[in-house]
């Protein structure tokens, strides 16, 4: 795969929460030269100018994803009221692990209804916290409730971010249907291929440059 063609399905990310507006004006700057799908930023940094050739991403009920399902569904709203493209939402871990699956389906289906078509909608399951079943039944409520991707991780949790293995089972569970997000850890040119060989479709990447230097 060239260059180019990687850093088109590149989410280029900056969500340390001590950014600051210079830093984030900087990463458009950067996503502009380097090819890049989107910008994903915080929901406290839109409206946000960007140029035509990108599309603007923000994360929501981020990183935890514990946030009660009508903050979450606000914070979209108002980020699809901002001008983004697409929205980032963390499912509710804690929902997850006592199995309870209606209601990870009915928080994830009461934000996408705040961000309806063409607008997109990527789930945050924190595949490294996960058990293999946990992932599968996660998928499947992201896709139950009309979600348009699934996605790895936030980058910030503990047990870690993108595995392969982790890609591989979310794109086996969601089939052609849905896009998979690989997100978190991903520091080589190396790491974002063995991802994309595995299934996703896109990645979310805070430090493109060099992933895209070392291929």
């Amino acid at each position: 795969m060239e260059k180019k063609q990687l850093a088109a399905m590149v989410d280029h990310t900056l969500l340390k929460p001590e950014a600051t507006r210079t830093q984030v004006e900087a990463l458009v700057a950067e996503g502009v030269e380097l090819g890049t799908y989107s910008v994903c930023v915080s929901p406290s940094q839109v409206p946000l100018k960007v140029p035509e050739s990108l599309k603007l991403c923000v994360v929501c009920g981020f990183p935890s994803g514990a946030h009660a399902t009508a903050t979450k569904a606000g914070e979209a709203r108002e980020a699809v009221a901002a001008g983004v493209d697409e929205v980032d939402m963390v499912v509710n871990l804690s929902w997850v692990k006592d199995g309870l699956w209606d209601r990870v389906q009915a928080d994830i289906a009461a934000v996408k209804k705040e961000v309806p078509a063409p607008k997109l909608l990527k789930v945050i399951i924190e595949s490294a916290a996960l058990t293999d079943e946990e992932i599968v039944k996660c998928c499947q409520a992201a896709q139950a409730a009309g979600a348009d991707f699934v996605k790895t991780s936030t980058g910030f949790h503990p047990a870690g971010g993108a595995s392969t293995h982790a890609v591989a089972l979310m794109r086996q569970t969601v089939g052609d249907t849905m896009g998979v997000k690989a997100s978190g850890g991903i520091h080589t040119g190396a790491e974002a291929l063995a991802m994309v060989e595995a299934g996703a479709s896109r990645l979310g990447l805070s430090g493109t440059r060099k992933v895209l230097e070392t291929l």
